[in-house]
Order: structure tokens, then C-alpha cells, then sequence
């Protein structure tokens, strides 16, 4: 089995980007797409914040747009999932369920999941009025009431912010106490635009038939009793899960399950490189996962180049 130059592993915006790069570069790169394909841009709707598109475009139009480039000029895509790697000899072996292949350097663009409250209306209203993200999405809601679901810093961040374009914005937690630092937790109850319903959680998104965010119901922990909330978004920042259950034990991560990167876009693996959401837990914005993407592209190039191939391929 000949090595490929490149492998990559994803789809969204950080391993479209390294695709093009490395095809452009003539390393003829194979891009295994996954399950979800496109990364979570699939899962939004309108996107004005990624620099060259005045008017905006859709999420998916955008992934579409990404991907045909890349295709473009030359990437194989394989719409497979990855069931496993070896990263402990060169070349490195990538399995999915149909095929196997070998490669010099590979490049993992896998991505974070957002935790999810688990209720069918929220997968139904995802980028409808509901969200998972306040900085790609907070400007759609100027002059309206909003929610925002958890009670870490994350949830007190993005709470803080969309008080920019909201006229309310609710904290639902369900607890009656937060895990925020305090220095969080002073700085979302200072804003007069925030308000707090605690030891609660979100029952129901309404309206699926009306396909957009109307109202939500919610249930205190301890009575039982629920009630309605008109709001016209709701925000779920209760975490995100790195892709990354493929690299346990065969890479270095850090507490949460994110890749460690170093002097770019290395791993702890010579010839392996991270980028997007399954290495950066602060950013997480496509255009910085591009970016990551370009980044894991030319150490891999620069990789390629300064290593002898016989010591790339060696058993």
C-alpha cells in the first residue's frame, strides 16, 4: 500500500481550508469527510461574519462552496467515517469501515460538538432561534428577549455579551447555585439586562410548526411547576465535546479532551497535526479554524520536505 502525502480527517472549515492547501501544494490530499459532514456551519443558517461575504451566506452554502474549491484542485473525498488510527509507526494507518490507508503526515480537523440539552425541538430549531454560539449569532436578536442555558463561564460570557443586542436576555440554570468563577458571576448579576431563573431547566422550545423560536418551557427543579417564557432565541452554552476518542492514549490532550498543539499546528506525534474546535476551545469561529487549517497545511508541507521519505515510511 503506497502512503499518502496527506490524510485528513474532517470536514468543516479547518480541514476543507488544510485540503485546499495541500492540494495546491500538489500533495494530492485524500480528506475523509465523516458522518457530518461540513462541520457545525451545517447546522446555521445565516452567516455574516466570515470576512468576503458582504451580504452573508448560508452555512451550508458556504461548507458547499469550501468544499468544491478544495475539490477543485484535487482533493479526493471519501464521505466514510474514521473507526480508527495508528499513529505509533510510519506510515500512519487510517481505517474506516470500507478501506485503509496510509500516510506520511496526517491532519486532524475533527472538530468539537456542542453539548445539547437533549429536547427534539432544539434539533429542530437549530439555527431557527436556537444557537450554540453568541458571538456567530447574537446579532440576528437586536431588540428582542433571549435566553441563555448553563451556568459556567462560558453561559455568563455569552449571556454578557448579548446583552449588546438583546432588550433581556434570561439565565437558566438547574441548579440554584453556578459554577461560573465569581468574577463571572458578579459581572453577568451587575447587568441590569440579565435576569435569572435558577434551579430550572428547559422542558420545551416552541414553535417547531411556526419553524422559528417563539417561547420556551421551563420546569423548577424542585416544585415541578412550569411555565412559559416568551423569548425569540435560545442559547445552550453548557460545553463542548472535542472529537477526539480516536487519539486517546496515542496523543497528548489536556484535561478536557482537546489536542495540545505547539509551534503551530504540531501534535505530540511527528508528522500528526491539529487544527480547528478539536484543538481551540477559546475561539471556535470558522474563520479562526480556517486559519488553524492553513496553519496544520504548511507544517505539513514543511514536514514533508524536511524529512527524508524513507524515515517517513519506515515500519
Amino acid at each position: 500500500m503506497t502512503p499518502r502525502d496527506v490524510v485528513i480527517v474532517g470536514s468543516g472549515p479547518a480541514g476543507l481550508t488544510a485540503a485546499l492547501y495541500t492540494a495546491r501544494a500538489n500533495l494530492r490530499p485524500l480528506l475523509i469527510e465523516g458522518v457530518e459532514a461540513g462541520g457545525q456551519l451545517m447546522l446555521t443558517t445565516m452567516v455574516e461574519n466570515y470576512p468576503g461575504w458582504r451580504d452573508g451566506i448560508m452555512g451550508p452554502d458556504l461548507m458547499a462552496e469550501m468544499r468544491a474549491q478544495a475539490e477543485k484542485f484535487g482533493t479526493e473525498l471519501v464521505q466514510n467515517n474514521v473507526t480508527e488510527v495508528d499513529l505509533c509507526a510510519q506510515p500512519i494507518t487510517v481505517r474506516t469501515a470500507d478501506a485503509v490507508y496510509a500516510a506520511r503526515t496526517l491532519i486532524i480537523a475533527t472538530g468539537a460538538s456542542a453539548k445539547l440539552l437533549g429536547l427534539s425541538s432544539e434539533r429542530a430549531l437549530m439555527g431557527h432561534g436556537v444557537s450554540t454560539c453568541a458571538t456567530c449569532d447574537g446579532y440576528f436578536f437586536r431588540g428582542q428577549e433571549i435566553a441563555v442555558v448553563g451556568g459556567g463561564d462560558s453561559a455568563m460570557e455569552e449571556a454578557v455579551f448579548l446583552t449588546r443586542f438583546a432588550t433581556k436576555v434570561t439565565i437558566v440554570h438547574r441548579r440554584d447555585s453556578l459554577r461560573a468563577s465569581k468574577i463571572m458571576q458578579d459581572k453577568a448579576r451587575a447587568n441590569p439586562k440579565i435576569e435569572w431563573l435558577l434551579s430550572t431547566e428547559v422542558d420545551q422550545i416552541n414553535d417547531v410548526g411556526k419553524g422559528e423560536v417563539t417561547s420556551m418551557i421551563v420546569r423548577h427543579a424542585e416544585t415541578g411547576a412550569r411555565k412559559e417564557v416568551p423569548v425569540s432565541g435560545v442559547f445552550v452554552a453548557i460545553g463542548h465535546t472535542p472529537n477526539t476518542a480516536l487519539f486517546k492514549s496515542q496523543l497528548e490532550m489536556d484535561a478536557n479532551g482537546y489536542l495540545i498543539t505547539h509551534d503551530g499546528a504540531k501534535t505530540s506525534v511527528p508528522g500528526v497535526f491539529a487544527c480547528g474546535d478539536v484543538q481551540d476551545h477559546v475561539y471556535r469561529q470558522a474563520v479562526t479554524a480556517a486559519g488553524s487549517g492553513c496553519m496544520a497545511a504548511l507544517d505539513a508541507e514543511r514536514y514533508l520536505e524536511e524529512v527524508p521519505q524513507h524515515l517517513q515510511t519506515q515500519a
